[in-house]
């Protein structure tokens, strides 16, 4: 009876140790999606974009292609890579976060440009067009493919951002946390374009087959909101990628033993603590972005005028864009 005591005390012990483990993953996992929330954002906001034109009926299974995509990108390839990084090139998670955050103003700042450039949309909806006129399934394996490309580029972001936000000193731990991370962030994404790209069909039922006169009227009212709502979307992954980018390169900088920029954002938005810990936080998140911005537009020429003409000189520019 003793050993059986024993025994089960141990099981007991095991599981305590099983629990705090599990709980140690899933706290580790959500300090990284919140840490890559500019480039979750940034997801979300972009990828309804690869279902337009097409029929209601394919769009959930666009969706789905894109979202499975998205795992391999994730864990087949970026877990097993920021695995690697963290254990035998630990120094160079710094340098990859700048260039993720460099990538996140340059995007910012390119949409920026875009909303100030009329001429621009002329030109991406006389595009949009000529596009939706070619054979359907064709434009269907184009846009999964460009789309699963884009997500590449922000995956790697997202996990290295993860990594970094990830604090341990066990192998298993990090793994499970990164993996944890990227299937929750995947989840969230594309659970969220899902039920983007439907809520005009779940609007249009509802106002038209609703039993109630209020479920009639919140149908109505969800597809009048849905271009409003698309927009604002786009802006605040806007700003959130000039935010998080900026600060993930002042604090990559600091990190490398430049803490300028960092400590003038904190000494300013330290003026503001008086007025209360949420304006503080807004005004580094604010000085944050207009670095960020600053950044993004230096970035354009460079990435216009030399990288982009480099890349389709040795064939790796896919030609769908991801934003």
């Amino acid at each position: 009876m003793s050993g059986l005591l024993a025994l089960l005390d141990d099981v007991a012990a095991i599981a305590k140790v099983a629990a705090a483990s599990v709980d140690d993953v899933v706290a580790q996992a959500t300090k990284a999606g919140t840490k890559a929330a500019g480039a979750v954002i940034d997801d979300a906001a972009v990828t309804p974009k690869y279902v337009h034109g097409f029929s209601a009926a394919r769009e959930l299974p666009i969706v789905w292609k894109i979202a499975r995509g998205s795992i391999f990108n994730k864990l087949v390839i970026l877990l097993p890579a920021a695995l690697l990084l963290s254990a035998f090139a630990p120094w160079a998670i710094a340098p990859l976060l700048m260039l993720g955050g460099a990538y996140l103003c340059f995007e910012g700042a390119e949409k920026v440009a875009h909303w100030l450039s009329p001429a621009h949309d002329d030109v991406a909806e006389a595009t949009a067009k000529k596009m939706s006129s070619e054979e359907s399934a064709h434009l269907e394996e184009t846009k999964v493919k460009g789309a699963i490309k884009t997500d590449f580029i922000l995956s790697a972001e997202i996990m290295t951002i993860a990594l970094a936000a990830i604090e341990t000193d066990s192998f298993l731990l990090e793994a499970f946390a990164l993996a944890v991370a990227g299937i929750g962030v995947t989840i969230l994404v594309y659970g969220s374009v899902a039920l983007i790209v439907k809520a005009d069909d779940i609007g249009l039922h509802m106002a038209a087959e609703g039993r109630t006169h209020s479920g009639r009227a919140l149908g109505r009212f969800i597809v009048a909101g849905m271009p409003t709502f698309l927009r604002t979307l786009t802006l605040v992954g806007t700003l959130a990628m000039l935010w998080v980018g900026g600060s993930i390169i002042t604090h990559a900088l600091a990190g490398m033993g430049w803490s300028g920029p960092e400590e003038v954002v904190h000494t300013i938005a330290h003026a503001f603590e008086a007025l209360g810990g949420a304006l503080e936080w807004l005004a580094g998140a604010v000085l944050h972005g207009v670095l960020g911005l600053a950044i993004g537009m230096a970035l354009m020429p460079v990435v216009d005028r030399v990288l982009t003409p480099a890349l389709r000189a040795v064939g790796l520019d896919g030609g769908e864009s991801g934003h």
